[in-house]
């Protein structure tokens, strides 16, 4: 990876937009969840958006979040052991980390960009995407998840009706409220069509 110069003009506004929708507070829960969720042996961040990405840039600690949300024996991603060093490998634990949380159920939208934590460029969707993870977690509620479930929002979840034939039927019968009712409309005391206005003074 070749290093870039500071950005100007136009990209630099855009990448301040960017960095204004990282939030520190969420940071600090996610932080804490992480940690709750894998185990001392992750440790902790320094605080802000950079220590945020210098702690996950490897993959290492997204895919030991991944992998401690199935039943052991049936972890998605395999973990080097040393940890990557080489550029590109990291890379690939982080693909694989995104490729896992495909499949856990994150939707493509809130997934992050390799390069997005790599290169630090987008660390608020690197949040979003572990937001919607945890969130997941806690709707499946398998087991799983530890840490307080008011962390993420529960997922709405589908509820299907099975309704009778005979219910179906009933249902034909009654003429919805949209549809208006015709009760005690009359045209009395209308003028028919065509006269002229009647002006008086």
């Amino acid at each position: 990876m070749a290093n870039k110069g500071p950005s100007y003009g136009m990209s630099r506004d855009v990448q301040s937009r960017i960095e204004k929708k990282y939030d520190e507070e969420l940071e600090q829960r996610l932080v804490q969840w992480i940690s709750l969720q894998c185990g001392d042996d992750v440790g902790t961040p320094e605080q802000g958006r950079q220590g945020f990405q210098q702690w996950l840039k490897n993959g290492l600690v997204l895919s030991k979040l991944i992998n401690s949300l199935y039943p052991k024996g049936s972890q998605p991603v395999k973990i080097p052991d040393p940890p990557p060093s080489m550029v590109f490998k990291q890379m690939e634990q982080v693909a694989q980390f995104l490729k896992a949380a495909e499949e856990y159920g994150v939707v493509k939208t809130d997934v992050f960009q390799t390069v997005d934590l790599y290169e630090g460029k987008d660390m608020a969707a690197v949040q979003r995407t572990i937001v919607a993870l945890g969130s997941i977690a806690v709707t499946k509620n398998d087991g799983q998840y530890k840490g307080d479930p008011s962390w993420f929002m529960k997922k709405a979840q589908e509820h299907k009706r099975d309704f009778s034939e005979e219910k179906l039927k009933e249902g034909k019968n009654i003429i919805g409220l949209q549809m208006g009712s015709n009760q005690g409309a009359t045209q009395s005391g209308m003028t028919g069509y065509g006269r002229p206005r009647q002006i008086i003074n």
